[in-house]
């Protein structure tokens, strides 16, 4: 014997209930989950070798762009100021060119807007690897002194957030 209509809506809608419920809470555990950021190391345009130990205790931005990118070349000016703007506090800045960058490309982009941070190459691709496979440009990510990964921006973030984050950030004890 079937169930009325009207009870098996019912039903229906509960069983949906539930499963929004449930991915809801994976959803909300993964979100909520600390990741830490990969031990890697950058080499930077000039050559210098730049560590993740090197870096601990520290707030850090890591930026992976393409001098290709349109956005990734209409955030730069923004992202320099929010260097400069926290540097001082103690921010660290690697901005990090795709392994699909000429290198020549990235020197010039560097030295004609005199780009104040540490600027990396990736040219086997390695270091997109290690964060997560990051194939979108712009990707930025915020890392606390407890190496931490506390936010990961896809595309152009919105500064004043951001500007937010670091503050906290930055006070926080490490």
């Amino acid at each position: 014997m079937n169930a009325p209509a009207s009870k098996r809506s019912w039903i229906n809608w509960a069983a949906i209930g539930a499963a929004v419920l449930i991915i809801g809470g994976i959803g909300y555990q993964t979100l909520t989950k600390s990741v830490k950021a990969p031990d890697v190391t950058f080499i930077s345009i000039d050559g210098q070798k730049i560590s993740s130990a090197d870096l601990r205790g520290k707030v850090v931005m890591v930026n992976f762009w393409a001098t290709s990118c349109a956005t990734c070349v209409k955030e730069m000016p923004a992202m320099v100021d929010t260097y400069n703007k926290f540097k001082g506090q103690g921010l660290q800045f690697v901005a990090v060119a795709m392994s699909y960058d000429r290198p020549d490309y990235v020197l010039n982009y560097t030295q004609t807007r005199q780009l104040p941070f540490k600027v990396a190459l990736d040219s086997g691709g390695d270091l997109a690897k290690q964060f997560g496979d990051v194939a979108m440009t712009p990707t930025t990510f915020v890392i606390g002194k407890d190496g931490e990964i506390l936010k990961r921006y896809v595309g152009e973030p919105e500064f004043p957030a951001l500007h937010q984050l670091l503050q906290k950030a930055l006070t926080a004890k490490g």
